[in-house]
């Protein structure tokens, strides 16, 4: 992909979800997001994505959305995965939306001692199709084209063993992570990770939990390369 397309990606009115970004058409609350939301006119572009890497650039006309780029298909960066305890008011919102920009590829609302945040029956699942249209919505925001999975609530003992979590004593080594969990208001209940759980630090300070789902994400991202650059070892040495 040149300079020139991805300038024109960035510059696009949004981007949006279709079946075959070849061929795109828009649904009809895309269509209408589009056209009476946005007030899109004659001649504006707009990236399609299918959710699955591919994607291409649309132009708008009266009568339809027409294909004016070849369909490119997006590179699928490291699977990474944040388990993230439910916070109060809209706070677990504002994290979902920023991880999503920072690349994570799944997030799992995790039902730790201290979550006080109800999440069984209709209200759960409420908050997890909540969850997830603001992660569609800062996937378009930040033109991801691979979509975030937001998996139902996990128990802390349904964790696979080899998910991380974060906590004051624990290493600052984050090399090779690409899962990690992070805990509620109050933190982790006595006891409720076992000892061969490994264990990592988010500094010194003590983090609210929207805050250390981002530095988490941030640093994730870092350890595995995603964002293309490193903080060592540069060109210019």
């Amino acid at each position: 992909m040149t300079h020139e397309m991805w300038s024109r990606r960035i510059a696009a009115l949004g981007q949006f979800r279709v079946d075959d970004p070849s061929a795109p058409v828009l649904g009809a609350s895309d269509e209408h997001h589009l056209r009476t939301v946005l007030r899109a006119r004659d001649g504006e572009e707009i990236v399609v994505t299918n959710g699955a890497g591919a994607w291409s650039i649309g132009v708008v006309t009266t009568a339809a959305l027409v294909r004016v780029s070849d369909v490119y298909v997006d590179e699928r960066g490291a699977e990474t995965t944040l388990y993230l305890a439910p916070l109060k008011g809209d706070r677990s919102e504002w994290a979902i939306a920023k991880v999503t920009e920072l690349g994570v590829s799944r997030i799992v609302p995790l039902l730790s001692q201290r979550v006080i945040v109800k999440m069984k029956g209709e209200t759960g699942a409420k908050v997890v199709a909540r969850w997830r249209r603001i992660a569609a919505e800062a996937c378009a925001q930040s033109r991801r084209t691979y979509d975030v999975i937001i998996d139902e609530p996990a128990r802390v003992a349904d964790v696979a063993t080899d998910v991380a979590v974060t906590d004051f004593g624990g290493s600052s080594s984050w090399h090779g992570v690409r899962a990690v969990a992070i805990g509620p208001e109050g933190g982790w209940a006595p006891g409720e990770w076992g000892d061969e759980r490994r264990r990592l630090r988010l500094g010194t300070s003590v983090l609210r939990g929207e805050t250390a789902g981002v530095a988490a994400a941030t640093i994730i991202a870092f350890a595995n390369g995603s964002w293309g650059f490193t903080l060592q070892g540069d060109d210019n040495g």
